[in-house]
């Protein structure tokens, strides 16, 4: 199966598809009532690239009302139907995925899970994040979504423009880097050139001063130059490390803090809408005072059946 809208979906969908938004992958469990919580040591396993499937994390789809978490009661309250149940390959929690939560969208869609498939409330443990569809600007898929992400606040309140100390190998000294809440912390770097952001070696995690004792994912950018004369608009390369993976090719919550950062720094006249390259892909990012949304596309790539070695192995680790 190449995409799910390829597929016949009178059925429910499979208990484990693979998906991705620009390049940042994830494996789906299909779980409408609750019954197949999986602990840390499963979700890392299947996760693993050379052991299991291999994803940057796991995506429980449960609905609001089944998944016993406090945030999916708070969903279901609002509206939302279906629990983005999100999980780092590590196997820990995280509060939010912003590329997840558009594959997540278009699972929903693809398989005629929401109710109304033009606007689609998800619950996550970041809070109730809206969804909705609009033509993709490329011509290479049928639609992108825009995520509505919610408020953004800067912890440290900007401090001048950095709140923490980034040591990474591959660049001579540490940097100053500033911290963005997005529902899931973030400390943005900002780099002199293309150079200097491909010298960063991300196969180990950045050291952090002060380091935030949860942790925080780290974006490396570098600001383009305006090229198309349009001060509205402004353009960024980013690298992200992902607390709980490593690097990934993209970062949904991570261009948000990035052009959020862009945007501080660039100041009240500055763009408020941002694309945002990274490895995987380009998404755009709008900000609207302390408002701020994520378009980009989704696309989900195969149903998966697991072999018996890999499902005793997963019992193993109940």
């Amino acid at each position: 199966m190449t995409d799910a809208h390829a597929a016949d979906h009178t059925a429910a969908p499979p208990a484990l598809l693979t998906g991705h938004g620009t390049a940042n992958d994830f494996v789906f469990l299909y779980d409408p009532a609750g019954e197949q919580d999986l602990n840390a040591d499963q979700v890392a396993l299947l996760c693993n690239r050379h052991t299991g499937i291999g994803a940057d994390g796991l995506i429980r789809v449960i609905r609001c009302t089944s998944a016993g978490i406090p945030e999916a009661v708070t969903a279901a309250e609002a509206g939302a139907e279906w629990f983005m149940d999100y999980r780092n390959a590590d196997g820990s929690i995280a509060e939010m995925c912003g590329n997840g939560v558009r594959a997540f969208a278009h699972y929903l869609r693809s398989y005629d899970l929401a109710a109304d498939p033009q606007t689609l409330p998800v619950g996550t443990r970041a809070g109730v994040k809206t969804v909705t569809i609009e033509p993709d600007p490329t011509g290479e898929s049928d639609v992108w979504y825009r995520v509505d992400m919610g408020r953004w606040q800067l912890p440290g309140s900007g401090n001048g423009g950095a709140d923490t100390l980034v040591l990474t190998r591959g660049i001579d000294v540490a940097r100053p880097g500033l911290d963005v809440d997005m529902g899931n912390p973030h400390t943005v770097v900002a780099l002199a050139s293309a150079e200097e952001l491909a010298a960063a070696e991300l196969t180990s995690a950045p050291q952090l001063n002060p380091d935030p004792p949860a942790g925080a994912n780290i974006e490396y950018i570098v600001i383009e130059p305006d090229g198309d004369g349009d001060p509205t608009t402004g353009s960024l390369r980013m690298r992200v490390f992902e607390r709980g993976v490593g690097e990934t090719l993209a970062c949904g919550t991570g261009a948000c803090a990035a052009a959020l950062a862009a945007h501080h720094w660039a100041g009240a006249q500055g763009p408020i809408q941002w694309l945002v390259d990274q490895p995987g892909g380009t998404v755009r990012i709008d900000v609207n005072g302390h408002q701020v949304s994520l378009t980009g596309p989704a696309e989900l790539t195969a149903a998966i059946e697991l072999s018996e070695q890999l499902k005793a192995r997963m019992r193993r680790l109940l």
